[in-house]
């Protein structure tokens, strides 16, 4: 193999390595924040070892910050709900990842008709691709739609059974803009190839990995974590306890 190709070669295969080197981090410090938070509060007595004149470490509280990600943005495409909502979903997701569909045609409905619809909920979505790169052109793809009020179209046509076997090549992107109605396709094309969905993906990527989201789906509801596509069950219970303690506040 010539040097410049060798060079290349351990270039690619060193991204993620550091990608994922970056996640641990985020994951660890993201740890270490909330044992903090958790851990019992020193008294300050001579006996604590700590000094008399020794200033306590500010409190943190991580599920405030992860509460402070709801961008509650009322022309936010990618999100359904009232941006004034009392309890907010934040969904890290991949089109091309089997339980983020199974959560889409399974639960996700279900919460949009009992908890959207009255004002409870709000759903804010955050395109997080893990693989590869299908998965971000996927992504680029679902903001382009949502650029024409077609977001929630196209995520289910995407998530549709059997859509992500079919994969996501720019042919059959086109084929689900049209599927879900978009209503000028050039313009689709050029917003899935521009630089505002490069950097909108970007964002969300960097958001996700920087509170050590590792794996599809995960949520934030009020800034407190759900791993993975767990049963209905589990988020109308966890929207409930959310809700009344939005009314306490």
């Amino acid at each position: 193999m010539p040097s410049s190709k060798k060079s290349s070669a351990q270039k690619s295969a060193t991204k993620p390595l550091l990608i994922s080197a970056g996640v641990a981090l985020a994951a660890i410090t993201l740890g270490l924040v909330s044992w903090r938070a958790t851990a019992p509060a020193e008294n300050g007595s001579a006996g604590s070892g700590s000094g008399s004149g020794a200033v306590a470490a500010p409190r943190i509280d991580p599920a405030a910050e992860l509460k402070a990600l709801a961008r509650r943005e009322s022309g936010d495409k990618l999100a359904v709900g009232r941006a004034d909502a009392p309890v907010v979903l934040i969904e890290y997701s991949d089109f091309k990842c089997g339980y983020c569909g199974k959560f889409a045609r399974d639960t996700e409905p279900e919460l949009v008709k009992k908890y959207v619809a009255d004002g409870t909920l709000r759903i804010e979505w955050r395109n997080f691709p893990i693989f590869g790169a299908e998965s971000e052109a996927a992504a680029k793809a679902a903001w382009a739609a949502g650029q024409q009020d077609r977001f929630d179209a196209f995520h289910a046509a995407a998530y549709a059974g059997g859509s992500k076997e079919k994969g996501f090549a720019e042919p059959r992107l086109v084929e689900l803009a049209r599927e879900a109605g978009v209503p000028d396709l050039e313009r689709f094309k050029a917003d899935m190839a521009g630089e505002q969905a490069a950097a909108a993906l970007k964002k969300d990527q960097e958001e996700g990995y920087r509170i050590g989201v590792t794996s599809t789906p995960s949520f934030l509801l009020n800034g407190k974590p759900i791993a993975g596509a767990q049963p209905l069950d589990t988020f109308t219970a966890a929207i409930a306890r959310a809700k009344a303690e939005a009314a306490k506040q």
